[in-house]
């Protein structure tokens, strides 16, 4: 099972009820933030989650929107005695970005891990996660993210007995581990089948329609997108700024395949984003908003739970 929560939708500023960017996933255990907005601790502690479970938080970039809520979240989990590491995930100057921002929480019970993301698009493999990070189109270096969760083949006895394999290596096998007995070597993929199709969520923000996106989402489950701007008069503005509208949102949705689609990060300016819905709509049929309401937002749109 796969957790998510868009814990916040603003951008630029906070809003009453509606906190800067932020996306907590939860799986087997572990727990992942995409970006960490003001007003992200708050978000969390309504949904009724946990900081305890955090290992990765990945940023799209390092505008202030974006990462202001690191801070406070490192300290409240400092305080909470951690001592797991932590590992944060982001573009070229991360460390030094961090560390700067940690003038207020310089002492921490738990080391902190960085990845340094150099190269137009690169995949990491943590805590269960398949992340493929690849550079969009903002005023800055900025990256989205495609967050997988693979689902191997189905064991095969009968592939097993062919090979003679002994039957008390199958399990061990199907749980992708190798065994090596008097020379001969068994790999699970003597015993599972093809990969089954597993669960893809892709998330960016901050950025003009790119092919990079369009490749990346591709056939996603869950498509998570910017829409800046509803109305269509600021089709200029989005351009001059790197952001999008929601048409090109709708769009971008539309040419990639994928199931639904989520719009995020608007403008503090739109403060009904519910009104332009049916245009959306009219492109791309299976997309949700997000509102001022926080309550409203959570219970409709902002948790999703799908079967692996």
């Amino acid at each position: 099972m796969l957790d998510l929560c868009l814990l916040g939708s603003g951008g630029m500023m906070p809003l009453p009820r509606r906190w800067l960017t932020a996306l907590m996933t939860r799986y087997n255990g572990s727990s992942l933030l995409i970006d960490c907005g003001e007003g992200t601790q708050v978000a969390v502690k309504e949904r009724g989650w946990s900081f305890k479970p955090i290992d990765v938080i990945c940023f799209t970039h390092y505008h202030g929107d974006h990462i202001s809520g690191l801070p406070g979240l490192l300290l409240t989990m400092g305080n909470a005695d951690r001592t797991e590491p932590l590992t944060l995930v982001g573009p070229k100057g991360l460390e030094r970005v961090v560390n700067a921002l940690r003038v207020i929480a310089p002492e921490l019970p738990f080391e902190i891990r960085f990845i340094e993301i150099t190269k137009p698009q690169e995949v990491l493999e943590l805590n269960g996660y398949r992340i493929t990070a690849f550079r969009v189109n903002h005023n800055v270096i900025c990256y989205g993210y495609t967050i997988e969760i693979l689902r191997q083949g189905k064991f095969s006895p009968e592939r097993a007995k062919e090979q003679a394999i002994p039957l008390k290596y199958w399990n061990p096998l199907q749980k992708g581990q190798t065994i090596e007995v008097d020379g001969v070597v068994y790999t699970p993929d003597m015993v599972l089948g093809p990969d089954r199709k597993g669960i893809k969520v892709t998330y960016t923000t901050d950025t003009r329609p790119t092919e990079s996106i369009l490749r990346n989402a591709a056939e996603s489950d869950l498509f998570i997108c910017e829409g800046m701007y509803g109305e269509e008069d600021k089709i200029e503005k989005a351009k001059g700024y790197k952001h999008m509208t929601f048409r090109e949102a709708a769009a971008l949705a539309r040419d990639a395949n994928v199931k639904e689609l989520w719009l995020t990060h608007y403008s503090p300016s739109l403060i009904h984003p519910e009104e332009y819905m049916d245009m959306v709509r009219g492109i791309f049929s299976k997309c949700l908003a997000g509102e001022k309401d926080g309550k409203k937002c959570r219970i409709e749109i902002l948790r999703k739970t799908r079967g692996v």
